[in-house]
């Protein structure tokens, strides 16, 4: 592999960071997290003790605390956010410091540290409501939301690049699905498992909109994959990573094949009706990256979690619904 990195991952105790930590760990580079552990300081007990491991807890909007957090560090994977609308939009003023203010703070931090591989998490929402069959990165972008409307401005900030030495790359993930230690239940795959195991029945919400999903484990691969790859390979460059298009309905319907038959499906009415089917082409192109684990995968692994006893109080708990916790916590 390429020379190891020292890399910051802000909000690396987070559903993705939680999976991706020990994954960096196991690779030879050495980490640093920086997170408010909001959902428990437990969830990288898998890699508690590491040597390459040091833990800040703290805000990212605090900036001495971000240039402590990026000394000694060459490399940037970015994923502290308020992560979806509902959240954001309990409080857009908390969303906007959060997820804008504090993230130009943090690539102007990063062009002063020396920092050489900067990577951002943004979203496929970026795109809006799109009629095009296959959803591209030259695709213009018409946000919807403040959240999507504020990953858009963050990529403008990264790869505007005036004066900084660092190669920034933008990943556009599909919605994440599967196990993490620090799980959420509040995603479409994770939602209808959940109720499947654990109610009995699934509800699904319209049904005709079409979801682009990928599986944790390959979101994770994909990070480690980018802190390996050359300048050239990366600079500036900004992806869709996604795996499979579906039906929310047609994700009900594996849900009960893999779960139980029998089981119940329920549909309702409903006011979101965002549908895109995202193309991750560009990628397989550009680097190799193709996603090599299915939904059902997802949904095994959940199942199993559940069964084994990982997951517990799953339908009452607020740590696994991100937007209950923010009101539960009423951070600010």
């Amino acid at each position: 592999m390429a020379q190891p990195r020292k890399i910051l991952v802000t909000g690396g105790a987070g559903y993705v960071g939680a999976v991706l930590v020990p994954k960096l760990l196991e690779a030879g580079h050495r980490v640093r997290v920086l997170d408010l552990y909001l959902y428990g300081d437990d969830v990288l007990a898998q890699a508690k003790g590491h040597p390459g491991l040091s833990e800040i807890k703290g805000d990212i909007r605090d900036r001495d605390l971000v240039k402590k957090a990026l000394d000694g560090m060459d490399a940037v994977i970015h994923l502290a956010c308020i992560s979806n609308d509902p959240s954001y939009e309990l409080d857009p003023d908390l969303g906007k410091s959060i997820n804008y203010d504090a993230f130009v703070d943090l690539v102007d931090a990063a062009g002063a540290a020396g920092i050489k591989r900067f990577v951002y998490a943004s979203s496929s929402s970026v795109y809006g409501i799109k009629d095009e069959p296959e959803v591209t990165e030259d695709l213009p972008l018409e946000p919807l939301t403040d959240y999507s409307k504020y990953k858009a401005l963050c990529e403008e900030v990264l790869l505007d690049g005036a004066g900084r030495n660092f190669a920034p790359v933008v990943i556009r993930p599909s919605t994440v699905c599967g196990y993490s230690p620090r799980l959420r239940l509040d995603l479409t795959v994770n939602i209808l498992t959940n109720h499947a195991v654990n109610k009995g029945e699934i509800t699904v919400f319209g049904g005709e909109q079409k979801r682009p999903n990928l599986h944790i484990q390959d979101m994770t691969d994909l990070y480690v994959k980018l802190m390996e790859l050359p300048d050239e390979a990366v600079n500036k460059k900004v992806w869709n990573a996604g795996y499979q298009n579906y039906k929310v309905s047609e994700i009900a319907e594996m849900v009960r094949s893999v779960v139980n038959p029998d089981i119940p499906i329920k549909t309702t009415p409903t006011s979101d009706n965002r549908s895109y089917h995202v193309s991750s082409a560009k990628i397989a192109r550009d680097i190799g990256f193709e996603a090599a684990h299915t939904i059902e995968d997802a949904i095994r692994d959940l199942v199993a979690a559940f069964a084994g006893g990982l997951v517990p109080d799953p339908m009452d708990d607020v740590r696994y619904y991100n937007i209950k916790k923010m009101q539960s916590i009423n951070l600010k």
